[in-house]
C-alpha cells in the first residue's frame, strides 16, 4: 500500500504518541508499505516550530529517511488541484495532502473528520 501521512499522523509515529491510532502504527511499521511525507507536512512543521507552536525533530529529513518515508515534493498540477477542492477545509496544508493523495493514486492517512467530505482514499482510522 502507498500511504500518504498528515503530518499529526507524522509527528504521532515520531514521538510513539498514544494517540496514534493502532491502525496507523502497524500500517506505518508494515515495510511492504511506501509511506509518503508531503513537502507541505514538512513546511508546515517548519512554520509551526519556527513559531514555537510544536516540537519536532531539528534535521527532519534525516529523520524521515532514518523511517524510510519517502519525501512528495509539490508540483504546480498539485497546487492547483488544491486550490480547485471544494471548500470543505480551509487549511492550505491539508488541502494539498488531499489533493496529492488523489492525484497520485495515495491512501490518506489522518484523524481529520473533514477529510470524507472528499473524493479520496483514506486509512479508516475515524
Amino acid at each position: 500500500m502507498n500511504v500518504l501521512i498528515d503530518t499529526h499522523i507524522l509527528l504521532w509515529w515520531l514521538a510513539d504518541d498514544p494517540r496514534l491510532p493502532p491502525l496507523a502504527r502497524s500500517v506505518i511499521a508494515l515495510s511492504d508499505n511506501a509511506i509518503m511525507v508531503s513537502a507541505a507536512s514538512a513546511w508546515e512543521i517548519s512554520i509551526k516550530k519556527a513559531a514555537g507552536r510544536l516540537e519536532a525533530p531539528d534535521n527532519l529529513l534525516d529523520v524521515l529517511n532514518d523511517n524510510d518515508f519517502d519525501t512528495l515534493p509539490i508540483t504546480a498540477t498539485h497546487a492547483l488541484a488544491a486550490g480547485a477542492l471544494p471548500a470543505h477545509h480551509a487549511d492550505p496544508f491539508d488541502r494539498m495532502l488531499i489533493a496529492q493523495a488523489r492525484l497520485e493514486a495515495l491512501t490518506l492517512a489522518s484523524v481529520d473528520s473533514r477529510f470524507p467530505l472528499y473524493d479520496v482514499t483514506l486509512l479508516p482510522l475515524i
